[in-house]
């Protein structure tokens, strides 16, 4: 199983040490940023000129009486956010503020200290204090606060009064100028409605004496005419003659159907008869004597036919006194029935003449009307002036009261320095650390290995921090030697066959560092006694001969040219198992040297010649040496430096690699920036403390042994300048 196999990519998740990361990468521009807001906003507060704030506080009311007016008036003492919203603007309004000005005499003051001397329009100098003054109402109350800014504190707080006075002499004048014009209003309605009634007067005189009305009628509004009067009363009798008619036809017919004796009996009660009533009364006394007499005395008996006789005779009155009752009530119901008859005609007759008067009189009557509601509503109109007159004259100093007077200031409100500087802190850090994470996110390069392998699908190898010099100059026993070293057991355990012995160190873009990798990797596995060859194969910008310090006069395309033997173009560097090939001048007629049958026996001797062979290339995006380097080799290293190219450029590079059939074994980190960032910390703070730990060690060893012995050896590792020098020759 390959140890370095990659895994498949996880999704990203930013960690808050990935922040931290970014903001220490990033300190230059936060801390650049930081000290130019906080300059800036220092140097601007201190040359801003100090201005002052003075505040005036008012007590705000609807229009009313400081007593109560003679007509009760609405409820005032709710609040009402938009009448508090409507007076906020009537005092920074220009009415009020132009009277500031002209009382203050703003326009010649300020026009001395603002206009040369010439003097301000009084647009604008309500222009001035509008833009100075700050009007806020207090919340849930009926109070305003008045601020005025200036440059000096005793005309701050003028102006702040001065508006004050101003707004409260406006509420008070403008309330009476609106009572007067109310009174004047109103007199003038009250004139024209005189005139009105004294024209309807007249009129209505006139309407009553040309309809003949009498004084009575017209004494009272709309008040009944004789007529009604009379129709009233005829039909009341009426009402009243009908009932008894119906109650004597009712009794007559009654007695009428009576048997006589019953009738003689019943009659009395009916009509209230009492000489019918005696007769009766004798008879009945009469009758009880003859039959005591008829018992006692015999049938011819003096006294029981007088007594006989006399009964009959009363018999006989009884019977003349009821036939004279009936014909009396008989004729005593006819007589009712024409004297309802008479009535019902009285009743037409009074009512045709009661709307034939009704219909002549109307218009008096309308006329009268009329008059009476334009006297009453010019008893009411009377009064509203009494009233207005009287409300107008009342005080109204509570309609605007000062509660607090504008004072004058100490000290200086703005610029406010502490606020102002603490403010340019927090923005610089807030635009410092966001400008340097915009920045971040438009850097689309390489920063972290996770990157590397989720964007190119390959093993970082290894991970090559800043500052890395050449190995044969620092030693085996430098701390950056151990960077390399890592990276040569990585690539060992890379290689899936150990025939595998030849590699190309390419990279996406020029300056990335492959030449210095490639020169160190070669030097690590010569130091551990492997028998390595570099070859400058970098035909158009050749660099490894500069760091040997030899010359670039004979190499590589002397050898595919056949101009020089291959013992002729190799050379030997101090550390015997390390061989270096030189590029050699490139002819303008050798450009696709490279991809010649030359080239590929060379490859095949240096594989046999050397446990490892190693070529140096150009970048693989602009020239195609790389590309054919990179088919012919069995390894592929890519070096990609830190921060440098985006990663789209990689993985182009990376797909160039594999699209010509090169062995892509791994990808170099190169140029790591360890101090800011402590995420490859791990690849080689471990190993640079030990080494620093022992290097500190052996000098102090070195020191207590004393001067003498060190003098002794001259070449000596703890001498000063001990470099070991490069020793560079033909090896022919």
């Amino acid at each position: 199983m390959d140890p370095l196999k990659v895994t498949p990519p996880q999704e990203a998740k930013l960690h808050f040490l990935d922040y931290w990361r970014i903001i220490r990468i990033r300190k230059t521009v936060i801390l650049a940023v930081f000290l130019l807001v906080v300059i800036t906003a220092t140097l601007v507060t201190f040359m801003l000129p100090e201005t002052y704030s003075s505040t005036a506080r008012i007590e705000v009311q609807r229009d009313q009486s400081d007593i109560a007016a003679l007509v009760s008036a609405p409820m005032t003492g709710v609040y009402d956010p938009y009448f508090i919203l409507n007076e906020q603007e009537l005092i920074q309004s220009e009415l009020i503020l132009g009277e500031v000005v002209k009382k203050l005499g703003l326009e010649d003051r300020w026009g001395k200290a603002y206009s040369n001397g010439e003097k301000l329009k009084r647009t604008e100098a309500i222009g001035l204090i509008k833009k100075n003054l700050v009007v806020r109402p207090l919340r849930n109350t009926s109070l305003i606060e008045i601020q005025v800014y200036s440059e000096k504190p005793t005309e701050a707080a003028e102006v702040a009064e001065a508006i004050a006075d101003a707004y409260k002499e406006h509420r008070e004048s403008r309330r009476k100028e609106l009572s007067q014009s109310g009174i004047d209003t109103l007199l003038v309605d009250y004139k024209e409605y005189e005139q009105k009634i004294d024209e309807a007067q007249t009129n209505l005189d006139q309407l009553r004496r040309k309809l003949n009305i009498p004084d009575s009628a017209a004494s009272e509004y709309a008040g009944p005419l004789l007529t009604q009067d009379s129709l009233k009363h005829i039909n009341a009798l009426r009402i009243e003659s009908a009932a008894e008619f119906v109650r004597q036809e009712k009794v007559f017919s009654e007695l009428t159907n009576l048997s006589p004796q019953r009738l003689a009996q019943t009659l009395p009660s009916a009509v209230q008869d009492n000489l019918l009533a005696n007769l009766l009364e004798q008879k009945n006394l009469i009758d009880q004597r003859l039959i005591y007499a008829q018992r006692d005395l015999g049938p011819s008996n003096y006294d029981l036919v007088k007594m006989q006789a006399s009964l009959a005779d009363l018999q006989t009155k009884i019977q003349d006194r009821v036939d004279g009752t009936m014909k009396a009530m008989e004729a005593k119901v006819h007589a009712m029935a024409m004297y309802l008859t008479n009535l019902d005609q009285e009743v037409v007759k009074a009512k045709q003449e009661d709307i034939d008067m009704a219909n002549r009189t109307q218009p008096y009557f309308d006329a009268k009307r009329k008059l009476e509601e334009m006297l009453r509503f010019r008893s009411m109109l009377k009064s509203k002036i009494e009233v207005e007159k009287v409300d107008k004259d009342l005080p109204k100093t509570i309609m605007v009261t000062i509660t607090d007077k504008a004072q004058v200031p100490g000290k200086a409100v703005r610029p406010n320095k502490p606020l102002n500087i603490a403010l340019g802190i927090i923005i610089g850090l807030v635009v410092g650390v966001g400008l340097a994470f915009f920045i971040e996110y438009l850097d689309t390069s390489v920063k972290t290995i996770d990157d590397v392998e989720r964007a190119l699908q390959a093993p970082v190898l290894g991970v090559i921090p800043q500052n890395v010099g050449l190995m044969l100059e620092e030693g085996s026993e430098s701390p950056h030697a151990e960077a390399y070293r890592v990276l040569r057991t990585n690539i060992l355990f890379s290689r899936k066959d150990d025939k595998l012995n030849s590699m190309a160190v390419v990279s996406a873009g020029a300056g990335e560092g492959k030449s210095t990798t490639v020169f160190n990797l070669a030097s690590i596995f010569a130091q551990s006694g492997q028998r390595v060859i570099v070859v400058d194969s970098d035909l158009r910008r050749p660099t490894l001969h500069k760091m040997l310090h030899v010359t670039n006069s004979i190499g590589l395309t002397n050898y595919l040219l056949k101009q020089n033997s291959l013992e002729e173009v190799i050379q030997t560097t101090s550390n015997p198992s390390l061989d270096f090939l030189a590029s050699g001048k490139l002819p303008s007629s050798s450009l696709g040297i490279l991809s010649s049958a030359q080239m590929k026996d060379l490859i095949s001797e240096l594989k046999q010649r050397y446990d490892f062979v190693f070529f140096d290339s150009p970048p693989i995006m602009g020239v195609s040496d790389a590309s054919i380097l990179a088919s012919e080799m069995d390894m592929t290293l890519q070096v990609i430096q830190y921060r440098r190219y985006p990663q789209p450029m990689n993985i182009r590079a990376k797909q160039l690699i594999e699209k010509v059939g090169g062995n892509l074994v791994g990808i170099v980190l190169n140029n790591i920036n360890m101090s800011q960032d402590e995420s490859y910390y791990y690849y080689s703070g471990y190993y640079h403390d030990y080494y620093y730990y022992r290097s500190t060690n052996e000098e102090s060893s070195v020191s207590s042994a004393g001067d003498g012995e060190a003098s002794n050896d001259g070449k000596g590792k703890g001498g000063a300048g001990d470099k070991p020098r490069l020793d560079i020759k033909p090896k022919y």
